[in-house]
C-alpha cells in the first residue's frame, strides 16, 4: 500500500509539472536568477581574469563609468515625482542612476571579489529601502519600472553571493513589496514599452521576494503585451491588442501604431515613434525572457522569441542605416536604439542558432555595450556570447 500511494504521489507531482504553463513560476526559485544567472557571472568573471575580449574591454568601461566609483554617495527621497519625461524630476535621475549603480558594483564584487564594491551596493540599497515610500505623478508607473527593474538584479547578486551578510536585506525586500510591486502589478494602456517594463521590475522582484503569484500575474501581462507589441504577420491583418485597451477597430489600432497602417513582421508598435521608445520595450522582452529561462521555463521556443528575433532584426537593419521606405512611418524613422541587442543576440542566435546578420552586425558595432543610463547596463559583460 506505501509503495502505491508513493508512486500515485510522484505521478501527481510529475502531472502537476507537466500540467503548468510553461511562462508559471517555479516550484522553485533559482538565485541569483534575475536576467543574470550564477553560471553567466562565473563565465564573465573567468573571462575578465583571463583578459579574454569583448569582455574585458567591457569590464573596463563598466569600472570607469560613475556607476562603479566607491566615493558615490546615495542620494534616496522619500517621494520621487516624476512627470512626462521625468520634467519635473524630483528624484527620478537619482533613484534610477542608484539602482543602476547598485547593480555595477554587485557585478564589480562578483568579478573582482574586492568587498567595498559589494559594501557600496548594501549601502545604495539600505538608504533607498530606509527612506523611499511613494513614486507620484504621470511618470510613476514607468519610473518604478525602470528603477525597480535594477533593484532586484543587484540584490540578488548580493544576498545570494556575498558571504560577509546583508543585515537589512527585510527591510529592502519590504521596500519592494510595498512601495514597487503594487504600483507596476496592474500595468498600463499606454505606448508599450511602459507596461513591458513594469512587468519587468515585477518579475525581478517577483525572483527575489520568492512571490508566485506576482510572477505568474506578471508573466501573464508580459505574454499577452509583447503579442500586442510586436507584428508577426501570422497574427493576421491586424496586430494583437490588449483587450482593457478597447482596440476594438482598425482605425484605433492604426492610431495606436502611430498612424502605421501597413504591418509587416517585426515591426513594433512604437517603431513609428523612434526607434529609442522601441528599444526599451525590446529590451525589456529580451530580459524577461532571459528571467524566465534562469528559472526553468525557456520562452525563447515560444513566440515571444520569435517576436524578438523579428523585432531586433527589423530595427537593426534601419538602425544600421537601410533607406525607409514610403510606406513605413512616411519614410521616415528617428533611429537611436540603445545598447539593447546583447541578451537577445546571445539567446537566438548563439543558443538557438537562428541566423541574425543585422542584428549580429550591430551587436558587434555597439560593442562593448554602456548603459543607457535607465535599467540597461554592461550587457556585453554579462551576455556577450555567454553560453551560461
Amino acid at each position: 500500500m506505501r509503495r502505491t500511494a508513493l508512486l500515485a504521489a510522484a505521478a501527481a507531482l510529475v502531472a502537476g509539472a507537466l500540467a503548468r504553463p510553461a511562462d508559471a513560476a517555479p516550484a522553485a526559485f533559482v538565485h541569483p536568477g534575475v536576467t543574470v544567472s550564477q553560471g553567466q557571472l562565473d563565465f564573465t568573471r573567468a573571462k575578465v581574469d583571463a583578459d579574454a575580449q569583448p569582455w574585458k574591454g567591457a569590464f573596463d568601461r563598466m569600472m570607469a563609468s560613475k556607476y562603479a566609483d566607491l566615493n558615490r554617495t546615495p542620494k534616496p527621497r522619500a517621494v520621487v515625482e516624476c512627470g512626462s519625461y521625468s520634467n519635473p524630476d524630483h528624484g527620478c535621475t537619482d533613484e534610477r542612476e542608484d539602482a543602476i549603480a547598485a547593480y555595477t558594483q554587485a557585478l564589480a564584487w562578483y568579478v573582482t571579489r574586492d568587498e567595498r564594491h559589494a559594501r557600496k551596493a548594501i549601502e545604495l540599497m539600505d538608504a533607498w529601502s530606509a527612506v523611499i515610500r511613494d513614486h507620484t505623478n504621470s511618470n510613476a508607473p514607468l519610473q518604478t519600472g525602470w528603477a525597480g527593474s535594477s533593484w532586484p538584479r543587484a540584490a540578488e547578486i548580493i544576498k545570494h553571493t556575498y558571504p560577509g551578510g546583508w543585515a537589512n536585506s527585510g527591510r529592502f525586500a519590504t521596500m519592494l513589496r510595498t512601495v514597487y510591486l503594487p504600483e507596476i502589478i496592474n500595468g498600463s494602456n499606454s505606448n508599450g514599452n511602459w507596461e513591458l517594463s513594469m512587468m519587468e521590475a515585477a518579475v525581478g522582484i517577483s525572483v527575489l521576494l520568492e512571490d508566485r503569484a506576482s510572477y505568474d500575474r506578471a508573466m501573464a501581462k508580459f505574454r499577452t503585451r509583447t503579442a500586442a507589441y510586436v507584428y508577426l504577420s501570422s497574427d493576421g491583418e491586424v496586430p494583437r491588442t490588449v483587450p482593457s485597451q478597447n482596440l476594438d477597430t482598425r482605425d484605433k489600432i492604426v492610431r495606436y501604431w502611430q498612424g502605421q497602417s501597413t504591418f509587416v513582421t517585426g515591426l513594433t508598435q512604437e517603431t513609428c515613434r523612434d526607434l529609442t521608445h522601441t528599444g526599451y520595450g525590446i529590451s525589456a522582452i529580451s530580459h524577461i525572457a532571459e528571467t524566465s529561462r534562469i528559472q526553468g521555463q525557456d520562452l525563447y521556443g515560444t513566440d515571444v522569441g520569435e517576436r524578438l528575433r523579428h523585432a531586433l532584426g527589423f530595427q537593426a537593419r534601419y538602425e544600421l542605416g537601410a533607406s525607409v521606405p514610403g510606406w513605413l512611418c512616411g519614410g521616415s524613422l528617428h533611429r537611436g536604439l540603445g545598447p539593447v541587442t546583447e541578451v537577445g543576440h546571445n539567446a537566438l542566435a548563439n543558443r538557438l542558432g537562428h541566423a541574425m546578420t543585422n542584428t549580429g552586425t550591430l551587436n558587434a558595432r555597439n560593442r562593448p555595450a554602456g548603459s543607457n543610463n535607465l535599467f540597461v547596463a554592461w550587457e556585453t559583460l554579462t551576455h556577450g556570447d555567454n553560453p551560461g
